[in-house]
């Protein structure tokens, strides 16, 4: 399940909050009051204001990066990879408090979308949408084919996956290419494995969303946790911008710039 799990929002918020109060405080002083030691370390803290203001900005209403820890994402997507997150894609939002403040697109078939755990709002998750608002989505155990509002999204092109080893065994991994409307990218399966997923089938209710991660059968996704809500939607992933892992370090580096 891939997972990033640390606030950084919230950390850059407070940061925020502090700096503006020791810039109001240092600002409130006067001239003899400004020699105190209270005063001086008021002004220092305040110096960090504009960075932290542009960098809170920049990332609470542009772009945001990611780094994948798992495998769910397969092939896609690899532990290492850092992407980046266009979060203006899907509607501009309030920080921190995540309440939408000016519609700008949603969420399209096919999109990689990062939002917050619906388990565990503290932590994202990054998937590939599978159906939105109003689709009828049949997921069929025996051929993991999906099929939404009666057309099956194709899978052809089956061969054994001879990419990075990741962090599972390749053994039974068979990578093929699946069409949603019209649009191609891998995806993952394992040969012989029983199917884990309970899930057969339903209708996407307004405001939510049906995802899935490209490793089918090494994936934590709608088929185990549910609809992902409209207000934990983050944004859309649009490129890898380095990929770190020290054992594959060169075959890493031709990652760098692909886009999603």
């Amino acid at each position: 399940m891939d997972q990033m799990h640390f606030d950084y929002e919230m950390a850059l918020f407070i940061a925020l909050i502090i700096t503006l109060l020791a810039w109001a405080f240092e600002r409130s002083q006067s001239s003899q009051q400004k020699q105190s030691k209270w005063a001086q370390r008021a002004r220092t803290t305040a110096s960090y204001l504009p960075i932290i203001l542009v960098v809170f900005s920049f990332r609470s209403f542009a772009f945001e990066p990611f780094r994948i820890p798992s495998s769910s994402m397969m092939p896609t997507l690899l532990t290492g990879d850092f992407i980046l997150v266009d979060k203006f894609s899907y509607g501009l939002k309030a920080p921190v408090f995540h309440n939408s403040l000016l519609s700008t697109g949603s969420p399209e078939r096919g999109d990689v979308m990062v939002f917050r755990s619906v388990e565990d709002p503290s932590t994202d998750v990054i998937k590939r949408v599978i159906a939105i608002p109003g689709d009828h989505i049949r997921y069929d155990q025996a051929s993991k084919l999906v099929i939404v509002n009666g057309t099956t999204y194709e899978q052809k092109n089956s061969k054994a996956y001879q990419g990075f080893l990741d962090d599972i065994s390749h053994q039974g991994l068979v990578e093929k290419t699946e069409t949603i409307d019209d649009q191609q990218h891998q995806i993952l399966t394992t040969n012989g494995r029983y199917n884990r997923f309970r899930f057969t089938g339903l209708t996407v209710p307004e405001g939510h969303y049906f995802a899935m991660g490209d490793n089918r059968d090494n994936s934590h996704d709608s088929r185990s946790f549910g609809l992902i809500p409209e207000n934990r939607i983050v944004g859309k992933a649009r490129m890898i911008w380095m990929h770190w892992r020290p054992e594959a370090f060169f075959e890493g580096l031709k990652r760098i710039g692909t886009l999603l």
